[in-house]
């Protein structure tokens, strides 16, 4: 009686642990909320705008991205290498994210402000803008579908 009481209860804790192990590897593949992916979407645009990486910008744009002036995505790429040659330096300092969720579809708002220059102490260039942009989920992942801005200062 005594081995079958131990093996049942072996038998237990083998199940217990095969549980508790999916679920770990459930929640490890399980993807952040969609508030949280937005804003380590537009860190990683951070990120890439820090390295002057115009094709990591633009992978976080949706196929059919509008900008200003009816840019496309392509045109958003080649606007960000040209910025990148003409500003040996490009500073961001990025205001409180405001996210608007609507099932698939996002809306973040910020103020940013946008520095350049070749100064290590004055940039030769700044200004702070009200931005907006739209964001789509597509397989799983947050694209920027458009952007807009204003500046703050005249």
């Amino acid at each position: 009686m005594t081995f079958a009481l131990r093996r049942t209860t072996t038998n237990a804790l083998r199940s217990i642990g095969l549980v508790l192990s999916g679920l770990l590897v459930l929640s490890a593949c399980s993807r952040p909320p969609p508030e949280a992916a937005l804003r380590e979407a537009v860190a990683a645009m951070e990120a890439a705008i820090d390295a002057r990486d115009a094709g990591a910008l633009v992978r976080h744009l949706d196929d059919d991205f509008i900008g200003p002036g009816s840019m496309d995505r392509d045109g958003a790429r080649r606007t960000a290498a040209l910025y990148f040659l003409q500003h040996a330096r490009i500073g961001l300092v990025l205001g409180p994210l405001s996210i608007d969720l609507q099932d698939a579809r996002a809306q973040v708002s910020f103020t940013v402000a946008v520095s350049g220059g070749n100064s290590r102490f004055l940039p030769e260039s700044g200004q702070v803008h009200d931005v907006r942009t739209g964001w789509r989920l597509h397989d799983g992942e947050w694209r920027m579908t458009s952007i807009e801005w204003t500046p703050k200062l005249r």
